[in-house]
């Protein structure tokens, strides 16, 4: 198909001949669960899960309900004191068995992941690889946390620093990412030797109950419970709570507000981990391919729907033309497909109609006020929630596309003169997760990450991530380290215990 502007979008490769992704058998109790089992909710209300690529409702859940949070939220409370005296390596087997359970079953949960969110299939199998590695880190950074050393900082009074758990921690997670978003969480508050309630999603719950599913055997019963519904309900109760120590969102901007909010009266620990608005920095020197080419993966890796998305490039005047050029071409190739008809699709729809409806949006209004579609720009023949991958040239600065989350399959470019230029419009967003310089010059490779003001800065590359490395950002993105053992220290808690032995 072509755009008004005559521009060439890409088609929507359908799966007409190919089986389902996954069968009613492979779908997980369509529950909560709750103190190691399955179980009803407090209503009968209940939710639908849509497969984004077809409109299809593939199963339905409960709706949540306060009740339903308190009751989860009882059991992870008396299954806390049992859990938290664990020894370290007793509590890593268990999440070395964990790993192991979720790798015997990267299939299912790779497919399951990709019928409720439309992914491609190689990004819902990158999500489950993860999966495992953040658990199977997870299972050996906790059993080599370091602290300061025990000693006399007071003449004859022995001080020693003693590691403990928070409790309970609460965990909402979003749709982009259902079942590796709830890793990041999971793996670290149970190495820490937390229980949690967690509430999925109401739109990509499946792999989350699903993965409850698998483990059940191997946690003890109240450690890991996870409620469905909706976030003005059951996630807000659970951000409210009393017997709940600490919440933790990975979600939208005004998400990561009402969360806060909710917890302040408790005065309850918050993590947040919140929305990003990339920029792209390349300077005259930088080798304009590779960069092109990284945007490919990196700009429409799970179809834009990712906070550490390539989105803003900011792109020396100098080579404007030549890199936009490489660029179009990259995105051009893209493939855009459901996730069953074929290995190669890259690019799949968004999430729902509504987010469909949302970033389409953006890219109307951006045509409205003169910024030019230099490839894509708008929605593909549906079925599903497809949108074109778009690049958008001649972007003003402050403009709504280059300053505000747009969440999808989506590049904007604008230009800039010199450094300083670069940095101050780099700098100039709300949000503040990460961003990348690309250039050859030594000097400015670490002049200026740390002039940007972003929680990861790559240097000729972008959104490559390991489990060793924190993740999380500044300004309106957060606060809170996923990954790494900065994620072990946010759910922990540090105790000074002084000994007197004087005579």
């Amino acid at each position: 198909m072509t755009t008004d502007a005559g521009l060439t979008t890409a088609t929507v490769r359908r799966a007409a001949d190919a089986p389902p992704l996954i069968s009613a058998d492979d779908l997980p109790p369509a529950r909560h669960f709750v103190d190691g089992k399955f179980l009803d909710g407090s209503t009968e209300r209940v939710i639908d899960v849509v497969d984004p690529s077809t409109e299809s409702v593939i199963a339905r859940i409960p709706e949540g309900t306060s009740e339903d949070i308190d009751r989860a939220v009882a059991a992870a409370v008396a299954a806390k004191a049992s859990w938290a005296r664990l020894v370290p390596k007793d509590r890593s087997e268990v999440l070395h068995a964990i790993a192991d359970r979720v790798a015997e079953h990267t299939e299912l949960l790779a497919k399951l992941e990709s019928a409720n969110t439309g992914k491609p299939l190689a990004v819902s199998r990158d999500d489950v690889g993860m999966t495992i590695d953040t658990f199977r880190f997870m299972a050996g950074a906790m059993r080599a946390t370091t602290s300061m050393a025990a000693g006399d900082y007071a003449e004859n009074h022995l001080s020693v620093i003693l590691r403990e758990p928070l409790g309970v921690v609460g965990v909402i997670t979003p749709w982009n990412y259902p079942l590796l978003m709830a890793a990041w969480k999971i793996a670290p508050i149970l190495a820490a030797g937390n229980t949690l309630v967690l509430k999925p999603s109401e739109q990509t719950p499946l792999t989350t109950l699903k993965f409850a599913e698998l483990v059940a055997d191997l946690l003890p019963a109240g450690v890991l419970n996870v409620v469905n519904g909706y976030g003005a309900v059951a996630g807000a109760r659970l951000a409210e709570h009393p017997d709940v120590d600490m919440i933790a969102l990975t979600g939208s901007v005004n998400s990561g507000r009402a969360v806060a909010r909710a917890a302040a009266d408790t005065l309850k620990r918050v993590h947040l981990e919140l929305g990003g608005k990339a920029p792209v920095v390349i300077f005259p020197d930088a080798d304009l391919a590779a960069a092109a080419s990284s945007l490919r993966t990196a700009g429409f890796w799970n179809s834009g729907q990712e906070c550490g998305a390539g989105c803003r490039v900011l792109v020396h005047e100098s080579v404007a033309e030549e890199f936009v050029g490489q660029l179009v071409d990259e995105v051009r190739a893209l493939v855009v497909g459901e996730p069953q008809a074929g290995e190669d699709v890259e690019v799949g729809p968004m999430v729902s109609k509504a987010h469909f409806d949302r970033v389409t949006g953006y890219l109307e209004r951006a045509k409205s006020e003169g910024v030019r579609v230099a490839t894509g720009g708008g929605a593909l023949d549906g079925p599903g929630y497809f949108v074109a991958p778009t690049v958008l040239v001649d972007v003003p600065e402050g403009a709504e596309v280059a300053r505000e989350e747009i969440f999808g399959p989506v590049i904007t470019v604008e230009t800039f003169a010199d450094e300083e230029e670069a940095v101050r419009r780099a700098n100039d967003v709300p949000l503040g997760l990460s961003a990348s310089v690309w250039t050859e010059n030594a000097r400015r490779s670490h002049d200026i990450p740390a002039r940007l003001d972003f929680g990861t800065v790559w240097v000729n590359s972008h959104l490559v991530l390991a489990s060793e490395v924190p993740w999380g950002g500044f300004k309106g993105s957060g606060y809170g380290r996923d990954l790494s053992v900065y994620a072990l220290e946010d759910y922990s808690r540090t105790k000074h215990v002084m000994h007197n032995h004087g005579s």
